[in-house]
């Protein structure tokens, strides 16, 4: 099979991975142009001083001994397969790279043969990436649970970045869609993982020039809709992998129905709504000092479609507030809807020198049009709506119903546009986390 054959192959079975985001651009490069936005596994993803990263996104295999119901490359699914050699995967990247196409690598596979053969061959590519090319750019590897602890702290020397994808979000979906997977063989490689980073970092304080180990942390994904498990459920399992492996993310996939099976859910299109709000309540968790039991509970397991994590919460907690702006410390503006986390540092800085009036928060960054309800300026409440909660949640709806690039009337339509419409402020909150 031709190295191309395999790329269109491999690419596109990485795409259900989203550890990082993939641009959906198939533009080539044409004659006298600069750059090249060809669909075959080019990515994005982005650094922690928001700096925006290409990446080289493939599975080194799709040929799987496992039979996992909702993936699209189980063993009885009936898709092309292809296998790269090490050598393969590297001479790609650094072809790649050379010509500025890519900044690194984003390297996956399916369970070939068993998960110590997998690993091995992974473990061979970055070396040879490393070792023989001298290639220092990114490099985030998939871990393979079950795999040796060996080959993953071979692996973590290598590497930026390692994920282990725990999938599903509890061990009864595991039985019912993925029966050969288990939760300790998932665990366990992340446990090692968070370790091993711990103690370099300690030997880092001691000795320079000691060793890295998997510099960029680790990561997890996990799959939205493809089971009965609730909001909370999926919520409260972040919160603990972020406390007991200190993950730098948990990324959250609308589970895209790409098989029918008694077991799975008859969807049309992926809740990709659902995905949305996910996000945003996991920014309420690293970064706005929210728990999961506070943003949900066993009464209201799931979230409101309708408003985001935080306004929802506000308006079911509406004892707490108004606050007033000019006293309030960082950790009660952080739950004012309209106030973010640069917003609200801000605050702070600015009334240091004088108190602040309703038009300077509109200068430092505030949303006004929902941080009103929630907050007094000088004492004044500025809120047109009355104070209760139907109010409030019908306000900050209307308020906020208007699409991006959405005409204000629309022409009656035979075929209504059915698919997941964000509205503008929800699409710049999922990328800066500001809410």
């Amino acid at each position: 099979m031709e190295l191309k054959t395999k790329l269109e192959i491999l690419s596109s079975a990485a795409k259900y991975d989203v550890s990082c985001s993939s641009s959906g651009s198939s533009r080539k490069n044409k004659k006298g142009g600069i750059g090249n936005g060809h669909a075959s596994g080019i990515c994005h993803s982005w650094s922690d001083d928001g700096r925006c990263i290409s990446l080289l996104k493939i599975l080194f295999t799709n040929r799987c001994i496992y039979d996992c119901v909702y993936c699209v490359n189980r063993a009885s699914n009936d898709v092309p397969r292809a296998l790269f050699t090490p050598r393969e995967v590297a001479t790609l990247t650094i072809e790649f790279y050379k010509r500025n196409y890519i900044e690194g690598l984003f390297l996956s596979s399916a369970v070939y043969k068993n998960p110590n053969y997998t690993m091995e061959l992974l473990v061979d590519t970055v070396r040879i990436l490393r070792k023989e090319y001298l290639f220092n750019g990114y490099i985030h590897l998939k871990a393979i649970p079950g795999a040796a602890d060996p080959l993953i702290q071979a692996a973590g020397n290598l590497v930026d970045r390692m994920s282990v994808n725990i999938e599903l979000p509890s061990s009864s979906s595991l039985r019912l869609l993925a029966p050969q997977k288990n939760k300790e063989s998932i665990i366990k490689p992340m446990g090692l993982i968070s370790s091993k980073i711990t103690e370099t970092r300690e030997e880092k304080k001691i000795f320079k020039k000691s060793s890295t180990f998997v510099p960029a942390g680790q990561s997890t994904q996990l799959i939205v809709g493809a089971t009965p498990d609730n909001d909370l459920k999926i919520l409260r399992l972040s919160e603990s992998l972020y406390k007991r492996f200190a993950l730098k993310r948990v990324y959250y996939s609308a589970y895209v129905p790409v098989a029918k099976h008694p077991n799975l859910p008859s969807l049309i299109t992926p809740p990709l709504l659902r995905e949305h709000r996910l996000y945003q309540a996991d920014w309420l968790l690293r970064f706005y000092g929210f728990s999961s039991d506070e943003l949900l509970n066993d009464q209201n397991p799931e979230f409101d479609l309708e408003l985001d994590p935080k306004a929802n919460w506000a308006v079911r907690n509406l004892n707490m507030f108004p606050v007033e702006v000019n006293t309030a410390d960082l950790g009660t503006l952080l739950r004012v809807p309209g106030i973010g986390v640069r917003s609200a540092r801000r605050i702070l800085i600015n009334r240091k020198v004088r108190s602040l009036d309703f038009e300077d928060l509109k200068k430092i960054g505030v949303v006004l049009k929902r941080a009103r309800h929630f907050i007094t300026v000088k004492g004044r409440f500025y809120s047109e709506t009355l104070f209760d909660p139907y109010n409030i949640k019908q306000s900050l709806i209307l308020k906020s119903d208007r699409k991006i690039g959405a005409p204000r009337y629309e022409q009656l339509s035979m075929f209504p546009d059915t698919s997941p419409q964000f509205l503008l402020s929800e699409k710049i909150s999922v990328i800066t986390g500001e809410l």
